[in-house]
C-alpha cells in the first residue's frame, strides 16, 4: 500500500493531497477545482456514462430542467466546491446539500431554497460556501458501488489509479477502518491505462461480468481526461454499476494544474471565484501567493522554501502563522504594500514577521517599501524585519532610524523569538484593552 512520508497511509487523507498540507503551511494549492455539473459535462463528452441532467441558476430553471428530465425520481445537488453536502446545513436553517425530489414543483422550491445560500459542511468551516447554482439530474439505482480515483503520486512521480470496492462512502473513513480495501496501482506514463491494466481494476472493484468491458472503456476514459487536460486528480465515488447493468459516473470531482492554465483555457475559464477565499483570488491578481492560516503572526516572504521555513520557526517558537505569503523575486514597494494589505485584513494578526533575502531587490530598496508601507497605513502592530543580503547593512540603518515600530534583525532565531514574543504582548494588551509600547528588552 502507497504511504506518505512518514509511512502515514495514502489514503487516510487523501483530502490532503489538495489542501491539508496548505492548511498546516507546508505548500500552496496549485491546481483548479470545478463544479460537478461542469465535470459531468467533460466526462460526458469523453464517452463516459453520466446520469442526464443540467445546471440551473435560479429556482425558475430549476424547474424548466426537472421538466426536460421528466420522470418522477431525480436528485438536486448544490454546486458548492467542498464536501459533504449531503450532511451540509445552509445558513438559512435547510438541512442537506444534496436531496431527492420527485416533481418540477419540488425541485424549484429547493433551488429557492439553496441558491443564494451559504452551505456549510465538514470541509467549509463555520463561514460555508455561496451556493451560486444546483445541479438537477436522473436518479439512477446502483446495484454496486464503487470508488476509483486518478491522480499524480509524488512517490511513484507519476499517476497511480486509487480504487475501492467500498464507494458511495467516506473514503477516508474506510482507509482508516479497512486500509486493505483500498488498492493502488501505479501507472507506466509512456504506456497509460492498458486494457490489460484497466481489466484488472475493473475486476478487482467487483464489476459484474457483463459489465467489465463498459468498465474497462470507463477507466481507460477517464485516464483519457486525465492527461489530456492536465488533472491532478479525477475523483469518481460512486462509479456505479446500475440495475440495468450500466457503468455510470454519479459523482464526479476534479482538479487540474493550475501551471496548464494557458493550454487549457476553456477549463480555467470555468473558475469560479466565489467559491474561492476573497483575500487569495486579489493576492494572485497582483502576482503575490498568499494562503491564509489560522494563526496570529503575519508572515511576508520572498520564496517559497524561505517562507515555509519561516513558518517552522515561528511554530518551534511557540507561534503560529496567520498565513503563507510568498512575494517572489520581485519583493517591491508596491508588493509590500499589497502584502501587507492582505496580511493586516486579518484582525486576528497581531505582529508581522518580514523575512526577504536581497538578491534581485537590493535589502535597502526593500526597507524604504517597508518604511513608506508602514507610515502610509499607518500600522500599529510591531514589525520584526530580516533583511539578508546585498546592502543589509544600509537596510538596517534605515529601519533602525524610521522612528516606527519596525525592528531590525540579523538572526532568523532572534527574529523568530521576537515575533512571537511581540505577538503574545499584544494578544494580552488586547484581551485587557490597553496600550503598549514596544521594545527591543521586552
Amino acid at each position: 500500500m502507497l504511504r506518505l512520508a512518514g509511512g502515514r497511509p495514502f489514503l487516510a487523507a487523501l483530502k490532503s493531497i489538495q489542501s491539508s498540507q496548505v492548511k498546516n503551511g507546508i505548500s500552496q494549492k496549485r491546481q483548479l477545482s470545478i463544479h460537478e455539473y461542469l465535470a459531468a459535462n467533460l466526462l460526458k463528452s469523453y464517452g463516459v456514462g453520466v446520469p442526464g441532467g443540467a445546471f440551473a441558476k435560479t429556482a425558475e430553471e430549476a424547474e424548466a430542467v426537472a421538466k426536460d428530465i421528466g420522470g418522477e425520481d431525480m436528485v438536486i445537488k448544490a454546486q458548492v466546491l467542498a464536501g459533504g453536502r449531503g450532511k451540509g446545513t445552509f445558513d438559512n436553517g435547510l438541512k442537506g446539500g444534496v436531496r431527492v425530489i420527485f416533481s418540477p414543483a419540488e425541485a424549484k422550491f429547493f433551488a429557492s431554497q439553496m441558491i443564494g445560500q451559504k452551505l456549510i459542511t465538514k470541509q467549509t468551516g463555520p463561514g460555508g460556501k455561496l451556493c451560486t447554482g444546483v445541479y438537477i439530474c436522473e436518479r439512477k439505482f446502483a446495484r454496486r458501488e464503487f470508488y476509483l480515483a486518478i491522480l499524480m503520486d509524488r512517490a511513484t512521480q507519476g499517476p497511480i489509479i486509487v480504487s475501492s470496492s467500498q464507494g458511495g462512502m467516506d473514503i477516508e473513513g474506510v482507509a482508516k477502518e479497512d486500509p486493505d480495501a483500498i488498492v493502488t496501482t501505479p501507472i507506466d506514463i509512456h504506456k497509460g491505462v492498458t486494457d490489460e491494466v484497466a481489466t484488472k481494476v475493473a475486476t478487482s472493484l467487483g464489476f459484474s461480468e457483463q459489465c467489465i468491458p463498459e468498465a474497462v472503456q470507463t477507466i481507460k476514459n477517464l485516464y483519457k481526461v486525465f492527461v489530456e487536460k492536465d488533472a491532478t486528480q479525477i475523483e469518481i465515488n460512486p462509479l456505479s454499476e446500475t440495475n440495468d447493468h450500466k457503468v455510470l459516473a454519479m459523482d464526479a470531482k476534479m482538479g487540474f494544474d493550475d501551471n496548464a492554465d494557458f493550454r487549457q483555457e476553456e477549463i480555467f475559464s470555468w473558475r469560479d471565484k466565489t467559491q474561492e477565499d476573497p483575500d487569495e483570488v486579489k493576492a494572485a491578481e497582483h502576482g503575490l501567493n498568499f494562503i491564509k492560516l489560522d494563526g496570529d503572526i503575519g508572515c511576508l516572504v520572498n520564496g517559497a522554501g524561505l517562507a515555509m521555513a519561516t513558518m517552522d520557526i515561528i511554530k518551534l517558537n511557540g507561534g503560529q502563522p496567520a498565513n503563507f505569503l510568498d512575494c517572489g523575486g520581485g519583493a517591491t514597494a508596491q508588493a509590500i504594500e499589497r502584502a501587507f494589505q492582505l496580511i493586516t485584513n486579518d484582525p486576528k494578526v497581531t505582529a508581522i514577521f518580514v523575512n526577504i533575502f536581497g538578491g534581485i531587490v537590493r535589502c535597502d530598496a526593500i526597507a524604504k517599501g517597508l518604511i513608506a508601507t508602514v507610515e502610509n497605513m499607518n500600522l500599529r502592530i510591531p514589525i520584526v524585519a530580516r533583511l539578508q543580503g546585498t546592502n543589509m547593512q544600509e537596510a538596517q540603518r534605515l529601519i533602525d532610524g524610521s522612528g516606527l515600530k519596525i525592528f531590525s534583525f540579523e538572526d532568523l532565531q532572534d527574529a523568530a523569538e521576537k515575533a512571537v514574543q511581540f505577538s503574545k504582548v499584544v494578544k494580552m494588551a488586547r484581551d485587557i484593552d490597553v496600550g503598549v509600547e514596544f521594545t527591543l528588552g521586552i
